[in-house]
């Protein structure tokens, strides 16, 4: 099946593309909002998907259409009904028309994701644009995936918008349950997401066991520990991963150390807590250091880690009575590389 997947920002694509591709649909994802604005709202969100489906591998089509004019002037007079009358039959209209002219069997939309949508006005639109395109409209009802895709999008480090788009509902947040009451599949309910929080830890020593999964050594630990700022990743009352972040100079830190338990690995929690101190120490320091070995060069680059700065040569050799392993490499040299935290 040729699928166009109209796509309305990265978040909300990550469940609707993960389950159509387990079912062996690989969809062409469509952006086309002329609804999003400010400028910098609609950027962000675009800009967002063009990195995340590069990211995953997946074929993506940007129309571009800043449309602040033209929304403003068909909404104005009955803002209740934006949606049903503007945004939804703008957006899927072109959908629809773009993949029977481009030769795709069928059109979607991650707005199906979304429980702070109008599911059935939603379905309707869209099977009045079939209709007219002599097209077949793809329904699936994502919603049942709506956390969990949300949640996938935060370990991801995906930007995560505040409201749904158009300027009228800016002033309302997207997850105020007060003002928006999601609308659920029947028998299903949402599990909330626990939070997740950033703390600083000042009884250093009771993570001790954590520490060494990272740096095997008690004596290299307590070298820098006592100097140091501890901070853990919390996702309620539990820590999942945990950092150690020296001050070097008045300029300069260094990342000592950072671990994430183990059944939280390769989720991107050291990624939230890294990028969160990163933004946090940026308001006094200038740059970080990281001290790794070769395996862990790729984490840290992507994180903007991309300044070498240099090769302690032999340093595990030197420093550690027992061989230090890192996967199947032996570690000898200690290479560094540097962040600078005042760089956009």
């Amino acid at each position: 099946m040729k699928l166009l997947l109209h796509t309305c920002c990265a978040p909300c694509s990550v469940y609707c593309i993960g389950t159509l591709r387990e079912e062996g649909i690989e969809p062409t994802v469509y952006w086309f909002n002329p609804n999003i604005h400010p400028y910098m709202e609609y950027k962000a969100r675009r800009d967002c998907l063009r990195q995340y489906t590069n990211d995953i591998g997946i074929e993506a089509i940007f129309e571009e259409n800043y449309g602040i004019r033209d929304f403003c002037k068909n909404v104005v007079n009955d803002l209740e009904n934006r949606c049903q009358k503007y945004c939804y039959p703008v957006r899927l209209e072109q959908t629809a028309k773009y993949a029977k002219e481009n030769g795709y069997d069928s059109f979607s939309t991650t707005l199906l994701v979304s429980p702070y949508q109008n599911h059935e006005v939603l379905i309707k639109v869209a099977e009045e644009m079939a209709k007219k395109y002599d097209i077949k409209f793809l329904y699936r009802d994502f919603r049942v995936g709506f956390r969990q895709g949300q949640a996938k999008a935060r370990e991801l480090g995906l930007y995560m918008q505040k409201y749904c788009g158009c300027v009228f509902s800016e002033p309302i947040p997207n997850y105020d349950h007060k003002s928006l009451k999601p609308i659920t599949p029947n028998g299903y309910e949402y599990q909330k997401e626990p939070r997740l929080q950033v703390k600083r830890i000042e009884n250093k020593e009771d993570y001790m066991e954590m520490f060494l999964e990272a740096d095997p050594s008690e004596n290299m630990i307590y070298k820098y520990l006592n100097d140091s700022d501890v901070y853990a990743l919390k996702k309620e009352d539990e820590i999942i991963c945990i950092a150690v972040i020296l001050p070097i100079s008045r300029k300069v830190l260094e990342l000592k150390n950072i671990v994430t338990k183990e059944k939280y690995r390769n989720k991107g929690y050291a990624k939230i807590l890294l990028k969160s101190l990163c933004g946090n120490y940026k308001q006094k320091y200038e740059k970080m250091l990281v001290g790794t070995t070769e395996n862990n060069i790729p984490f840290y680059v992507k994180q903007g880690f991309d300044k070498y700065e240099k090769t302690i040569k032999n340093f595990f050799i030197d420093n550690y009575e027992e061989e230090i392993k890192d996967g199947e490499l032996v570690c000898t040299d200690m290479i560094y590389y540097s962040k600078n935290l005042k760089k956009r």
